[in-house]
């Protein structure tokens, strides 16, 4: 498998997995979303937010935007789980769009990223790479808090192997997506 092949799959495994998590947690109430839950952030609230927030500044970064320091400074959290959801598919989409459009020189590009006292620079393969590595983490954080709730815990892990288009049928007629497009996908 070639590696463009690879990341435009995996973008679409992120969104998939976006999309079932957020299905899963829309019958939460307000107060079950906002609940104190053992983790590295200490709500579903906060740690959805967080990979928002990070996702928004490093897919703006591949995307060449500037201000993203004050952006991400500036970010407001999502106060309910659909508003999450909804914030998270448009980014989700951007990350896609992104990848689709890439060749490999686009993932051999420096990124210049502002930090508080320097500009990171990395390969947009390097990027991507820790932005995909960044949400599974949280996201399983989040998956391993839903057990606290009444939420029936939603399947994750299940979008690479095209054997398996049984278990994803639902959400990939949910996102509009047909199974031989996405898995024939090419530079």
């Amino acid at each position: 498998m070639e590696l463009l092949h690879y990341l435009r799959l995996q973008a679409r495994a992120n969104r998939l997995a976006n999309h079932r998590l957020h299905a899963a947690m829309a019958p939460l109430t307000r107060e079950d979303f906002h609940a104190p839950r053992t983790s590295f952030f200490p709500s579903l609230a906060q740690t959805l937010s967080h990979i928002l927030a990070v996702d928004l500044y490093y897919i703006g970064a591949l995307h060449r935007e500037r201000g993203l320091r004050a952006a991400y400074a500036a970010f407001v959290p999502a106060d309910g789980v659909a508003t999450l959801a909804a914030r998270q598919a448009a980014s989700d989409e951007r990350l896609i769009a992104w990848c689709d459009a890439a060749d490999a020189a686009a993932l051999d590009a420096m990124v210049d990223m502002e930090r508080a006292d320097h500009v990171q620079r990395d390969r947009a393969g390097h990027v991507l790479a820790h932005l995909l590595n960044h949400q599974v983490h949280h996201r399983g954080q989040a998956h391993a808090m839903l057990a606290g709730t009444s939420v029936k815990l939603p399947q994750l892990d299940e979008f690479m192997m095209p054997s398996e288009a049984h278990l994803r049928e639902t959400d990939m007629a949910a996102l509009g997506w047909q199974e031989a497009a996405v898995y024939s996908l090419r530079p």
